[in-house]
């Protein structure tokens, strides 16, 4: 194969697939608007359903259960359809959660609308499971990372559209200032429903080709194939944990963003502090309150809106990711962002004011590339069984249902900075698993001439 023929959307036979990837990152978008409304979802049913953090959880779970369930069935889907036939799929059911989501709001029960977050999470599990290692293959392997990493920049834009969509429609007010958010909450999924529609048929006019992933461990030789599993490679099976705890932090620090930016109903105190009232005038008027305790908070609204903010800097550390990815070996970038996560979260956890704020902005940066970036590197080198190895990686998404009802717990008892030592412990593991990758995949990330990295962006 003449490599020096292939480049970042270049594949090996010559073929041009920039079309193909940026109708793949489209759906990266998808997906990150509908996990955005999630977060704000999860505080608006804590308001109107009077729940604690531990209960008001369950949103986080149904979510991620979608996750769990439908993992494997996408996997062999994909095995079987091809990426094509996989991904229409998946639409067509997010497509259906999102028109559950009109009588749900009809049937005004909590139940309801948890089958409704659950459906369009099974579709997006056929989305993920299926785009994120195809954007792996569209060109050069050895740019792999920088291109998942791209497309996920993408599903940071969504991240930042889908809270404002939430605080718009799930803390909406009529003019007598009643909230009527659970009349209006159908409104964006139902948007959503149309989108995806128009996008499945989109998918089924174009040309996707179904192109397969190196094979550097050599599973698919007919002498070897039958008797080898992706289960003896320690760099797949610790990609499978580490992206169980980095979705655990993740969905944690997201679920919780709003109820740490605003008062506690509970207990009438907040972790950020006062904000001077010559700042509560103009365009930021809307976003404050004034609390029980005669000071300035940020309101409800103003936190969905501020989470805007946050996914920009996600956003941002995407697409500066990409860049380093395209310059500096993925586990020691990986490694290093989980690091600066594991300070970030010690000084939220310590109660620092503003610096421990800043911090909270700063973590979702720094997960940014966590990821795509893990997903990557797990799937290195598994040749036809990468799809097979997607569908457990992205079933261990799963952790994040889990964790952040234990957050929740943490923070009913000792307060919501407190409860930041959970995603703490898990970016522990995911820098263990970053600085180990190259022994576990007995590769050298470093050696480019030693052989093209698919998916780990080695220079």
């Amino acid at each position: 194969m003449n490599t020096q023929k292939r480049g970042l959307f270049i594949t090996s036979d010559g073929r041009n697939v920039v079309f193909t990837f940026i109708l793949v990152s489209s759906l990266f978008l998808l997906w990150g608007f509908c996990n955005g409304m999630i977060d704000v979802m999860d505080k608006h049913f804590q308001d109107e359903l009077h729940l604690n953090l531990a209960q008001s959880a369950n949103v986080q779970w149904a979510h991620y259960l979608g996750y769990f369930l439908m993992a494997m069935p996408a996997g062999w889907l994909a095995t079987r359809l091809g990426y094509k036939g996989g991904i229409i799929a998946g639409l067509l059911l997010v497509a259906a959660g999102g028109l559950w989501f009109i009588p749900a709001t009809h049937i005004a029960k909590f139940w309801a609308f948890l089958l409704g977050v659950c459906a369009i999470a099974s579709g997006l599990t056929f989305l993920e499971t299926i785009a994120n290692p195809y954007t792996t293959v569209l060109g050069d392997p050895q740019y792999g990372a920088t291109r998942i990493n791209l497309a996920q920049s993408c599903n940071g834009i969504g991240w930042i559209l889908g809270p404002i969509a939430g605080a718009k429609f799930f803390y909406s007010v009529n003019q007598a200032g009643q909230s009527t958010g659970a009349q209006t909450l159908y409104i964006p999924y139902a948007g959503v429903a149309v989108v995806v529609i128009i996008l499945a048929a989109i998918f089924f006019k174009s040309d996707i080709p179904d192109i397969k992933s190196n094979d550097d461990y050599h599973l698919d030789d007919s002498d070897a194939g039958a008797s080898r599993s992706i289960w003896t490679h320690p760099h797949f099976v610790l990609a499978v944990a580490a992206q169980f705890f980095y979705v655990a932090a993740q969905a944690g620090i997201f679920s919780f963003f709003i109820n740490y930016m605003t008062v506690s109903k509970a207990t009438g105190l907040s972790e950020v502090p006062a904000i001077p009232d010559w700042l509560a005038t103009g365009f930021l008027k809307p976003l404050v309150e004034s609390g029980k305790d005669g000071f300035i908070h940020i309101s409800d609204a103003g936190a969905a809106t501020l989470a805007s903010v946050a996914f920009i800097c996600f956003w941002l550390g995407r697409v500066s990711g990409a860049a380093l990815l395209k310059r500096f070996a993925a586990h020691k970038v990986l490694g290093l962002y989980g690091v600066f996560n594991i300070i970030a979260c010690g000084l939220i956890f310590s109660k620092l004011g503003w610096v421990s704020v800043a911090c909270v902005f700063l973590s979702y940066f720094f997960m940014s590339i966590m990821f795509p970036t893990i997903f990557a590197l797990g799937i290195f080198g598994l040749g036809a069984r990468a799809k097979k190895a997607s569908a457990f990686i992205v079933m261990a998404i799963m952790g994040g249902a889990l964790l952040p009802k234990l957050m929740g717990q943490v923070a009913d008892e000792h307060g919501i900075a407190r409860s930041f030592i959970v995603p703490l412990c898990c970016f522990v593991f995911i820098a263990f698993y970053a600085f180990n990758w190259p022994r576990l995949s007995k590769t050298d990330g470093l050696k480019k001439e030693a052989g093209a990295l698919e998916g780990v962006g080695a220079t």
